[in-house]
């Protein structure tokens, strides 16, 4: 490709990263699926290991099919640098241990993914590292929880599992008067949907295993930046160190799954969008939280920041946890288990599963409920999807 041309998103996420034509002119780059590399002499060793050369050492380190998977990334999330992980939870511990020290503080949003929070109220506390839980969909009180000892914000937007909308620009505005780094979770908009480096984050994380890969093969994780040096640092000082690396062979099915990211995330919300439109009008359910719905608390704030809505969907019915757990019993197309963004339409109860973490007196302080049902709208025909879901919530 035309590395002066300015390509739009759906052309990088098929050509970008690209070194011109593959070995014996293959149309797809091969997999360098081998865990070291040899060299042509002890001088070689030295400019490769003093970084004066692009070669490659070893695979835990780098390795081209790697490589090309992280520039991508980068393209695709308008960073200068990424490091690929093993899963979404290396490179979210991955990047929260690279900015924390003991002594120092993190602030976090108040609905996090179940490992996530985890790692903040549990993990971390272990080395000494405090953490401080806020409402961040409200900013007024953020500088006032900020102190000498605190280094990160971190939040994803849309969260999981209730899509709450956090405004990327005003937090990263105050985070950087008071030189705070912000860490953002993209996983359920994808790179296609929202950029929050070009609002003011500092990092953007995602599970690829989601969207990214897009059918349900692979586990694997990506951390991007525009700071080159700390990308370097990230992955040298922290990924190498603690060993969290993406196999060559995830690296190139997460680059098949990035070709057709942009038609896929289109499907997606297209029918999140109906099936959260017939959920609302359903006498059986009392609530829809889905970006895209004009009364949702978080609309204007995701038409502000994304191009798009997603395709995540959590609601409650009209009935208790028993009742909720018969619907997600009684679906026969929607698939019952955690993880999201394939091809499949998934569903879950969060606090039985993905949240189970959360200690369960407590969560309606983060947002959560006990019969909260979490719906990863996939690519079947929409009207099969409804209709599952419709029969499911007839045997309430």
């Amino acid at each position: 490709m035309d590395k002066n041309k300015k390509y739009r998103f759906e052309t990088m996420s098929i050509h970008a990263g690209s070194q011109g034509k593959n070995a014996n002119n293959a149309l797809n780059p091969p997999i360098y699926q081998t865990s070291t590399f040899v060299f042509d002499s002890i001088e070689h060793v030295e400019k490769v290991m003093s970084f004066e050369s692009d070669d490659y050492v070893y695979t835990r380190g780098n390795n081209p099919t790697l490589r090309l998977f992280e520039n991508r990334m980068a393209a695709l999330e308008e960073g200068n640098g990424a490091v690929a992980f093993s899963s979404g939870m290396a490179a979210i511990s991955s990047v929260l241990f690279s900015f924390l020290k003991p002594g120092d503080n993190i602030i976090v949003n108040k609905t996090l993914y179940g490992s996530s929070y985890n790692v903040v109220t549990h993990l971390l506390p272990q080395y000494n590292v405090d953490y401080k839980i806020a409402d961040l969909s409200y900013t007024d009180g953020l500088k006032d929880l900020i102190d000498e000892k605190t280094k990160v914000i971190y939040f994803e937007t849309p969260s999981n599992p209730n899509l709450m909308l956090i405004d990327i620009k005003k937090i990263s505005k105050i985070a950087k008067e008071k030189e705070v780094k912000v860490v953002i979770d993209n996983t359920f908009a994808t790179p296609y949907f929202q950029r929050p480096l070009t609002l003011g984050a500092d990092v953007v994380v995602h599970s690829a295993t989601k969207y990214i890969c897009g059918h349900g093969d692979v586990v694997g994780g990506v951390a991007i930046s525009k700071n080159a040096d700390y990308i370097q640092s990230l992955k040298f000082d922290y990924m190498c160190e603690f060993g969290g690396v993406m196999s060559p062979f995830n690296a190139w099915l997460l680059l098949r799954g990035l070709k057709t990211l942009g038609v896929r995330m289109r499907q997606h919300e297209k029918n999140a969008l109906e099936v959260a439109r017939f959920l609302k009008r359903h006498p059986k359910v009392k609530e829809v939280l889905y970006p895209g719905l004009e009364d949702f608390k978080g609309h204007e704030i995701a038409k502000e920041q994304m191009s798009g809505f997603g395709a995540m969907i959590s609601f409650e019915i009209n009935g208790d946890l028993e009742a909720a757990k018969k619907v997600v019993n009684s679906v026969r197309l929607a698939q019952l288990a955690v993880s999201l963004g394939d091809c499949e339409t998934l569903i879950e109860l969060p606090a039985a599963m993905t949240h189970r973490g959360y200690p369960k007196e407590e969560l309606a302080k983060f947002g959560l409920t006990e019969s909260m049902i979490r719906i990863s709208v996939g690519l079947e025909d929409v009207n099969d999807i409804i209709e599952d879901l419709d029969n499911a919530l007839s045997m309430i």
